[in-house]
């Protein structure tokens, strides 16, 4: 008996890293995919990326969905390389977890339409914060010092597009914000529209 449970145990855990594989590869390619958004500053590309992961956590839970957020930008690097020296892809990794992880944290104890929609924006909440005090305290300052770029020359890139930005602090309000904002609920909204069909496969 206990023997049969810890073979159908170890499957379980094959199957769901599997899965987990294909969805980071997934994500990856949909990553790789990414292009500019006019409105926003030409180093914010827009992906949709974050899909498999936010599918994947709600199906497998929010550890499968941090590992989806691993594997694709792992796989970024190393397929692609990076422009940034890692940290796009770091932070990319910490806002993209933040955001499929807490909504698959509260969808994995509270399941049904409503709360998927909760889960989300709550989600999107989380990540938009974190992209916040991330790159306001870390990310730009370390791009800044690892490139020997001064902040106002990355500040300038969002006066581009928009003249209100004339700080770091204006340059993650007004464009870092709206934009994981605007992200996180187009990734909500298309994840609704495919959870359902993809669900019974990946739970099976």
């Amino acid at each position: 008996m206990q023997q049969n449970q810890a073979v159908s145990s170890k499957r379980n855990a094959t199957a769901t890293m599997i899965k987990v594989s294909l969805l980071g590869a997934i994500s990856f390619v949909l990553m790789a995919m990414d292009f500019a958004v006019p409105i926003f500053p030409s180093f914010l590309k827009f992906d949709i990326g974050d899909i498999p992961s936010l599918v994947g956590g709600f199906a497998l839970g929010p550890v499968a969905a941090v590992m989806i957020q691993l594997i694709k930008n792992v796989l970024k690097i190393a397929v692609i390389g990076s422009s940034t020296g890692g940290i796009g892809e770091l932070s990319n990794f910490v806002i993209g977890s933040s955001f499929a992880g807490v909504a698959a944290l509260i969808y994995q104890h509270h399941k049904g339409i409503k709360s998927a929609i909760a889960s989300c924006l709550c989600g999107t909440l989380t990540m938009s914060a974190l992209g916040v005090l991330s790159n306001y305290f870390v990310m730009l300052p370390l791009y800044a010092k690892l490139f020997k770029m001064p902040m106002e020359k990355i500040v300038a890139m969002g006066s581009k597009v928009n003249p209100a930005i004339d700080s770091t602090l204006t340059l993650v309000l007004y464009s870092i914000l709206p934009f994981n904002i605007l992200k996180g609920m187009i990734i909500s909204i298309l994840t609704m529209l495919i959870y359902k069909k993809l669900s019974p496969i990946l739970k099976k």
